[in-house]
């Protein structure tokens, strides 16, 4: 098995970045979720209500981050150091996670949003710990609730199957946002992970449990239209314990730097 593709999402909910190679730090990947879009009351804005995020295109600069989206100008936003301090929840259910609050860019999210908003930024990636994790020490960014998730190209493979035979076009891997995608797998062989660990080049992760998957996948993430597929396909087939796995979610045990190519190994 090898890595096939690597991805970060700036802004939480936002298009992807595609990257060569990528350092794995405890939190994520480098870059990854530092950023979050979030409501008057300091909740999370997702792709799950607001598909306009698709349009969303950040590029990560020196000490801040560009907002591009079409129609609108491009912002360059540093990072708010000594920007308001807030508590902010990921969802409504999650713990509060201390932000800062980019008080620049909320004029601007909230017109690509259509409704109040504001951008905030995790200063700290170390002050969020993994709550359903069962290692102290482990931490996450502004993720829904693990630092990496990984997918594969036969899995994907064996889903577009389904799909062909329901008479449904084809989905991409970006349906399913992943950090790490890993080639050279058997279908469905991810599900066996969680509980042992995995080599990705020189970083080492612990397998954590399968990524159920939600409305989001349902979404094109180059036009934001919504459609059925493939969470109906997932239904019909993929229904485990309650959850509808595609991927599974990574913690970092050794970071280092992730590349295109480098190899994939189970350890135990």
């Amino acid at each position: 098995m090898r890595i096939e593709s690597l991805h970060t999402y700036p802004v939480k909910g936002s298009h992807r970045l595609d990257h060569h190679e990528a350092q794995v730090e405890p939190w994520g990947l480098a870059g990854d979720r530092r950023w979050m879009i979030v409501d008057a009351d300091g909740v999370g804005l997702t792709q799950r209500d607001h598909a306009a995020l698709t349009a969303l295109h950040p590029v990560v600069t020196p000490g801040g981050l560009t907002l591009r989206a079409p129609g609108h100008p491009d912002l360059h936003v540093p990072e708010p150091a000594d920007g308001p301090a807030l508590q902010a929840r990921v969802f409504t259910h999650k713990p509060p996670v201390p932000v800062r609050r980019a008080d620049p860019a909320g004029a601007w999210v909230t017109a690509l949003l259509g409704r109040p908003a504001h951008l905030v930024w995790q200063q700290d990636p170390g002050g969020r710990p993994i709550p359903a994790s069962t290692h102290d020490g482990d931490r996450v960014n502004l993720a829904d609730g693990y630092p990496l998730l990984a997918t594969t190209t036969a899995s994907l493979g064996a889903l577009n199957d389904w799909l062909a035979g329901a008479g449904a076009g084809p989905v991409p891997m970006t349906r399913f946002r992943p950090n790490v995608v890993i080639d050279g797998a058997t279908p469905w062989t991810e599900d066996g992970w969680p509980g042992g660990r995995l080599r990705l080049g020189a970083a080492v992760v612990r397998a954590a449990r399968a990524c159920n998957r939600c409305v989001v996948t349902t979404i094109d993430q180059e036009t934001g239209e919504r459609g059925r597929q493939p969470l109906a396909a997932l239904g019909r087939h993929r229904r485990i314990a309650g959850g509808l796995p595609f991927g599974v979610l990574l913690v970092p045990d050794r970071t280092a730097i992730l590349r295109v190519g480098d190899p994939v190994t189970p350890l135990s």
